[in-house]
């Protein structure tokens, strides 16, 4: 059978950073063995479906760069790919299942099983309705046949519950987990069909991925403890199981537990890869912070995996050429924000200068700020200092603002003897026709070799008239970037003011 892999996501909410993991190493997975990555909208409770969901994940999707070959209204070969419009067909699953002994209709109100749950926590136990009950309560198997039709005619409310085997010692293989055993004894009877006609997870599930072909099923390790439910329900239709792989939780950045959008409001990092807004506010994405797509990748892709190698940046292209499920490890992955932070930085620094100039001159726009300075030429000064294109403004103002206000603890450099010092530089930078960086270090450097001044006494100075702190690059390069007048000035300002 050829890879056929997919994403199955709910429509409850924005898509989780672990979620999106999960769609990574699928799509990796189909690429690397030249399969096929698709994406099926698991939408059977209505209950919990959230308007602009869906339309959430493909956008993230795509964004990201690992959009599906086939999902809903795209290469549609196995559709629909909503498992509500696929409703009509899971009936038929779940007769199969009734008239093979492999599954019973269940009559059992909500009232009925929480009084047993009750009962049994008062006796210390916990009620799992399986073996041990099932042919004492209210059900196909200890009601006969015309009654249950009866009843089902009449309206009355069921579900199909699976008729999990007793006694038997499922010996399973998990490509990252290796061979895990269940015994059916501690299995509950899972709920598969309501009388709403709507299949659970669990039936729909099954049937889409054996109708859709299936090849393996790459997930969450939360769902490891529906393994031997799946399993059974291929055994039961006759069906041959995909290979499963169930990966590692990715991980508080403190302490233990599965990440959450809680931790993310908490510590000031987004969880989500693009921003979802509702009524209750705005929770931040990866797109909306200044994340790269291809940063957001490479972290994510390590985060429980790796080559084998100390090698840490990798393109979408490499990882699909590495990529290798055997090298996922069975252990939690924990988060950590600021290396995050660190791959974006290495991002940062491959783009172009003048890609990233673009960027800039966006957000000078929306901050009113025109200039024909050279943008490409600045980011190319501070980019090597910047996690995010949003942080160039911050580490750039003083190219297109002279400064209003000058660091405190800066100007503690600034001595008695430094006004006149400066009015010196100012007569120095005077002299100079051809006003390149090079030319202005060369003049000034050579004037206080000349007169035994220490650079120090000059240099922060300088920089602190130019720029208002002790930050920015070279001195020289910021100098001849705003040009000979614009220097005169803020130096004569700062000469005034401190």
């Amino acid at each position: 059978m050829s890879v056929r892999v997919r994403f199955a996501p709910s429509p409850t909410g924005p898509l989780h950073i672990g979620g999106v993991r999960t769609a990574l190493f699928n799509y990796l997975f189909a690429k690397k063995h030249g399969g096929t990555f698709y994406l099926r909208i698991e939408d059977t409770d209505q209950t919990r479906f959230v308007p602009g969901a869906e339309a959430y994940i493909f956008e993230a999707l795509e964004w990201l760069g690992i959009a599906p070959e086939e999902t809903v209204g795209k290469n549609e070969k196995f559709g629909p790919y909503r498992q509500s419009e696929r409703k009509a067909m899971y009936q038929q699953y779940a007769d199969q299942l009734i008239n093979s002994g492999w599954a019973y209709y269940a009559f059992d109100t909500a009232e009925s099983l929480d009084a047993m749950r009750k009962e049994a926590e008062a006796n210390g136990k916990t009620f799992i309705y399986n073996h041990s009950v099932r042919e004492q309560l209210d059900n196909s198997l200890t009601v006969s046949r015309e009654k249950v039709a009866e009843r089902i005619a009449n309206g009355e409310h069921y579900v199909i519950r699976f008729k999990t085997p007793v006694n038997e010692i499922l010996e399973l293989k998990d490509i990252i987990r290796g061979d895990i055993k269940f015994d059916t004894n501690l299995l509950d009877d899972k709920v598969l069909f309501k009388s709403d006609g709507m299949p659970t997870y669990h039936l729909a599930n099954i049937v889409d991925d054996h109708l859709m072909e299936t090849s393996h099923v790459i997930r969450g390790e939360e769902w490891l403890p529906s393994m031997p439910l799946h399993v059974l329900l291929y055994k039961a239709f006759g069906w041959n199981a995909p290979e499963f792989a169930h990966l590692p939780l990715i991980l508080k950045p403190i302490g233990n537990g599965k990440l959450s959008k809680r931790d993310g409001d908490k510590m000031g990092f987004p969880v989500f890869p693009l921003e979802w807004k509702t009524e209750e506010g705005t929770s931040s994405g990866y797109r909306e912070n200044g994340f790269f797509p291809e940063a957001v990748i490479n972290f994510l892709a390590l985060l429980g995996w790796n080559d084998g190698t100390e090698k840490e940046i990798f393109s979408l292209e490499e990882l699909v050429e590495k990529f290798d499920l055997n090298r996922i490890h069975k252990a939690g992955a924990k988060f950590d924000p600021e290396k995050n932070k660190w791959f974006n930085h290495q991002y940062l620094q491959k783009q172009s200068d003048a890609s990233l100039a673009e960027s800039f001159k966006t957000i000078l726009d929306k901050k009113g700020i025109s200039t024909s300075l050279d943008l490409t030429k600045i980011v190319g000064m501070i980019k090597e200092r910047a996690h995010f294109v949003n942080e160039f403004w911050d580490l750039a103002d003083y190219f297109f603002e002279a400064p209003t206000s000058y660091d405190e603890k800066a100007a503690k450099n600034w001595k008695e003897e430094t006004p006149g010092l400066m009015q010196q530089v100012i007569s120095e930078l005077n002299k100079i026709e051809d006003f390149k960086s090079v030319n202005i270090e060369t003049l000034l450097k050579e004037w206080m070799t000349t007169n035994e001044i220490g650079m120090g006494k000059v240099m922060q100075p300088l920089r602190l008239s130019l720029v208002g702190a002790l930050k920015g690059p070279h001195l020289f390069d910021i100098i001849e970037m705003i040009g000979k007048a614009e220097t005169v000035k803020r130096i004569e300002k700062a000469i005034a003011s401190l």
